[in-house]
């Protein structure tokens, strides 16, 4: 028997042929929000935050690893653990609490892909594009038998198609390589301070570090990081794969951290000082200057970029709501299924809503915003919690590196969670 299981040992793949939770987290992290954001620091400040995109990528790179050795230690999903040393509740409260998250952005993720359609499509196909695209999803979430096995090629597929259609501008923007180097030498633009919001007497809300502070929440996500647990569960490693689990955890920061450096060295070489408000304007300021052909592979690189968030958001929603509470958790079981279909349908509806009115729900966005203050600090104290517990990690708890960084990254999304917190409070006052 020991024989067997050490040829078991030896037989195991290299990890860089084992990737796969993590380019999943990375698509659902990376998505049209980043893509802007990205952007539009690189329009305004050029390469001089590169740097930070730097110090984001190894905060978010040190919870991803943290969420996947908890689920490769602990043998059990985060929540499952939670609720097996602190009790049901407390686990239903951050499963709920993701799902109401991943309900309140969904709408976002429809409006992208409408944004997407919209460079193809006219104005009054696109609506039904968006539920024709939320039907096939659907199809497929009850269609496919090995759900997690086709997400995870069907991702491996996206991030090929991200990688090279950005690239491919970068290349053709052809940026000054020793600027670019300069950039990731700390320092801040003279623009920037640090402070809170505030509010103008005309009742408009001044943010001083707002690109900074959205550049933070797009690419340092604890809740994308939590869910790695329950994907190295779905792709049934154990202790025995803990390299492969780690590998690609760091694997999948590195997509993450890689395609927003891209964007902002394309957008601050080709676009600085331009306006770079929404993505349209984005795609259209980049065509003068890229040439039709970049054009239309900036475009197919954010269909991409739209419908990875799309599919995901909605399947972490639903399965962690179904963790939390106590049902069968896995992508294939029928609750997370079932659950994940009344994330996307909130989402459609609400998109739909907005786009026939033409006016953005606020008031869901700020429900979201508050929820998502609620959630961050929750879950990443829950995730240093169980990564310093010897009964979950047993030798492999955090060590004192880890627990720096960890601490860090806590004191990053409360910090954040205060500014969102201020920024409620200054648009009801």
């Amino acid at each position: 028997m020991s024989d067997g299981l050490e040829t078991a040992s030896v037989q195991r793949p290299p990890w860089w042929k084992s990737i796969g939770p993590a380019l999943i987290t990375a698509c659902v992290v990376f998505g049209p929000g980043s893509l802007l954001i990205s952007s539009k620091v690189g329009a305004n400040y050029g390469y001089e935050l590169l740097w930070l995109l730097l110090v984001t990528g190894l905060l978010m790179g040190t919870f991803l690893t943290m969420g996947a050795r908890i689920g490769v230690c602990g043998g059990a999903t985060p929540c499952t653990l939670i609720s097996e040393r602190l009790g049901r509740p407390m686990a239903a409260l951050i499963g709920i609490t993701l799902c109401l998250i991943c309900a309140a952005f969904q709408f976002s993720n429809n409006l992208a892909v409408a944004l997407a359609a919209g460079a193809f499509f006219s104005k009054e196909v696109v609506p039904w594009i968006i539920i024709g695209f939320n039907a096939a999803v659907i199809a497929f979430l009850f269609g496919a038998r090995h759900i997690y096995s086709l997400v995870e090629r069907i991702m491996k597929v996206m991030v090929g198609v991200i990688i090279v259609c950005f690239v491919f501008n970068l290349l053709v923007a052809k940026p000054n390589l020793l600027d670019v180097l300069v950039g990731f030498l700390p320092s801040i633009p003279d623009n920037i301070h640090v402070g809170l919001p505030t509010k103008a007497d005309g009742g408009a809300i001044s943010d001083p570090m707002i690109l900074v502070a959205s550049l933070l929440g797009t690419t340092f996500s604890v809740a994308g990081a939590f869910f790695q647990g329950n994907l190295v569960r779905e792709r049934n490693w154990k202790i025995e794969d803990y390299e492969n689990s780690v590998g690609d955890a760091i694997a999948g920061v590195c997509v993450l951290t890689g395609v927003s450096l891209i964007i902002m060295i394309t957008a601050g070489t080709v676009i600085l000082g331009k306006p770079a408000d929404n993505i349209a304007t984005l795609a259209l300021s980049l065509k003068p200057l890229l040439g039709d052909t970049a054009y239309w592979v900036f475009c197919i690189g954010l269909i991409a970029v739209a419908m990875n968030p799309f599919l995901i958001n909605a399947m972490i929603g639903g399965t962690i709501l179904a963790d939390g509470i106590g049902l069968p958790a896995r992508m294939g079981d029928i609750w997370p299924r079932v659950l994940t279909v009344i994330v996307m349908m909130v989402g459609m509806i609400v998109a739909l809503l907005a786009m026939r009115s033409g006016q953005k729900p606020i008031n869901l966005i700020i429900f979201g915003q508050a929820l998502t203050v609620l959630g961050n600090p929750l879950m990443a104290i829950a995730m240093l919690w169980l990564a310093n517990r010897k009964d979950v990690m047993g030798e492999r708890r955090n060590g004192w590196i880890l627990n720096t960084l960890g601490g860090i990254g806590l004191v990053v999304v409360v910090l954040m969670a205060i500014r969102v917190v201020w920024r409620i409070a200054l648009q009801f006052s």
